[in-house]
């Protein structure tokens, strides 16, 4: 699903991002990526997206060297891979439903099967009473919730989520990444990045943890301290 090689990335204006990266994510795997606040976390998820480009090294998603994909090519690559943000990206003022409808036609699928599935993404995410209400009027953790069904929308392969509990009681987090648990055991594969030690510690996933740029720590069933020290 995911190989990186000897992957490196630097801004433009010099500073490093990544040195030397070397991971393997198979299918079906479940991952959270810890460590402070610049260690690389988000240049990895832009990576994977081809918002970014590695200045060094082989990166490899869904088999393919990602230096690979042009144009449509990196619109099909990231209708494969759902995204989760902490600041929920949602159209506000809009409502529940359309939030989910809209991210199902820029992934191009026919109206008659968005009308048959947002319901039923609804429901799955404990929404479907709220699908007419204007998402700016929702709690964090519902909002939060109708980024999760707009990341599975159109069924991707890989789930990103760059801190999605970040803004939420612990309860709710739990229940947040409970369900992304869940669609894991369903065979998505889930890559987390998250400082939030309680989540990372009640899951034990395989914990990587990183710092200025670089893996310092890969365990199968990890917690946030073990990785950390």
């Amino acid at each position: 699903m995911i190989e990186a090689i000897s992957v490196s990335y630097k801004y433009p204006d010099g500073k490093r991002a990544l040195k030397n990266l070397n991971l393997l994510v198979n299918r079906g795997d479940f991952v959270f990526l810890v460590g402070p606040s610049g260690a690389g976390k988000s240049s990895i998820f832009k990576l994977l997206i081809k918002e970014l480009t590695p200045t060094a090294g082989v990166l490899k998603v869904f088999g393919r060297n990602i230096a690979q994909y042009r144009g449509k090519q990196i619109s099909m690559l990231r209708r494969n891979i759902g995204i989760i943000f902490q600041d929920f990206r949602l159209l506000e003022e809009r409502t529940v439903y359309d939030n989910i409808e809209f991210a199902m036609r820029a992934g191009g699928c026919p109206v008659k099967e968005i009308k048959k599935k947002v319901p039923h993404l609804l429901k799955m995410v404990g929404l479907k009473e709220k699908a007419n209400s204007q998402v700016i009027k929702l709690s964090g953790g519902e909002q939060q919730r109708v980024g999760m069904a707009r990341a599975i929308s159109n069924r991707p392969a890989m789930i990103l989520a760059d801190e999605p509990t970040g803004n939420l009681d612990p309860q709710t987090s739990v229940e947040i990444i409970d369900f992304l648990k869940n669609l894991n055991l369903k065979g998505t594969t889930v890559l987390i990045a998250t400082h939030d030690q309680q989540v990372v510690d009640h899951f034990k996933k395989r914990v990587i943890y990183l710092e200025n740029g670089e893996i310092v720590g890969d365990e199968a069933r990890g917690a946030y301290q073990r990785v950390l020290h």
